[in-house]
């Protein structure tokens, strides 16, 4: 029991540290690119018809006049000490503008994640359990149809047909701006709504978070779909599942019981990265949707050259990866006694 113990504590160690390199890797390349990219954010913040000396004093008071190797000195010094820095246009820590977004993003995502997981295994299961039919036919076209289809399309078309059309939900926002959103507890409205007693709150919520939220799972409930129908074929071969058959088992546990149960093993190894793929169509999705998330404050930050907002809301989604990534690959080692270091 020690030894597996100790096992276990070594391969988090080890992922922590591979953890570390990834993130450097991500915050250095998003430090190049904003640098690098057409754009002042002095002259974008003073405006066309600024003088050049106006310009520099602006762009010294940034500390952009500073060689560009001083400057990444002092960009990971901060991240180190835990400091995003302070935004070139609202003049606050970049912490105080991301912390009350992140929740809303957070929101977002796990409702998205929870939409993809449950459609993409439904599909995956009913077209393995039909393999070869017109089902199984349509199922695979799902798959590559929703990872195919831009996901900004997918929302405005959902706004037209939804909310524009058929008036059924909002076509964006989070909480209309007549109403009081719920006390902050946890940052999450539903939850939040459920704490101070206020269903009606909840449901204003709900409705505001069931397109976006949707729109950001069924684009990538295919790859789940897609995963969970291959592992299930392969799993309904396995000489277990025969067994059953001969036993008698009706057809219908022996897909539950052993094809999904097993099937949906290799799908837990790439949840990692499938949070990453939420992440990055949230920002597309809050955009859609005028979420007021750091997808969408991240999209505004980079039209305005807001350096340390843009480094700040990566650093905190490199952070929420690698830290989901982290637990997916315990998960997988407790489940498989096999991935160790």
């Amino acid at each position: 029991m020690g030894r597996k113990s100790g096992s276990l504590l070594n391969y988090i160690i080890v992922r922590l540290l591979l953890t570390i390199p990834m993130v450097f890797i991500l915050l250095t390349m998003v430090f190049v690119l904003l640098r690098v990219i057409p754009g002042d954010p002095a002259q974008a913040m003073l405006g066309t018809h600024a003088s050049a000396a106006v310009i520099d004093q602006l762009r010294e008071q940034m500390g952009l006049n500073q060689p560009i190797l001083v400057q990444y000195g002092h960009y990971l010094a901060d991240v180190v000490r835990g400091n995003l820095g302070v935004s070139f246009r609202f003049k606050v820590p970049v912490w105080d503008l991301i912390k009350h977004r992140l929740t809303a993003t957070m929101e977002l995502v796990i409702f998205g994640f929870i939409v993809a997981v449950v459609i993409g295994v439904a599909i995956g299961v009913f077209s393995a359990n039909r393999r070869k039919t017109v089902w199984d036919f349509v199922g695979n076209v799902y798959g590559i149809l929703t990872y195919a289809f831009p996901i900004f399309w997918l929302g405005i078309m959902a706004q037209i047909f939804f909310a524009v059309k058929l008036g059924w939900l909002p076509t964006g926002g989070r909480f209309p701006g007549a109403l009081v959103p719920p006390a902050t507890h946890t940052g999450l409205y539903l939850i939040d709504s459920l704490i101070e007693g206020r269903p009606d709150k909840f449901v204003v919520a709900l409705r505001h978070l069931v397109l976006p939220g949707t729109v950001l799972g069924i684009a990538i409930s295919g790859i789940f779909a897609r995963m969970v129908r291959t592992n299930m074929l392969q799993t309904l071969k396995s000489d277990y599942v025969v067994a059953a058959r001969a036993r008698g088992v009706k057809e219908r546990w022996v897909g539950l019981r052993h094809g999904l149960k097993n099937a949906l093993v290799p799908v837990v190894t790439v949840l990692g990265l499938q949070f990453a793929i939420l992440l990055g169509g949230a920002v597309l999705t809050e955009t859609t949707f005028n979420w007021p998330g750091l997808g969408n404050f991240l999209v505004q930050r980079l039209l305005e050259r807001d350096y340390p907002s843009v480094q700040g809301v990566v650093t905190v989604f490199a952070l929420m990866v690698g830290a989901v990534s982290i637990i997916i690959d315990v998960i997988n080692a407790l489940i498989d006694p096999r991935i160790r270091y």
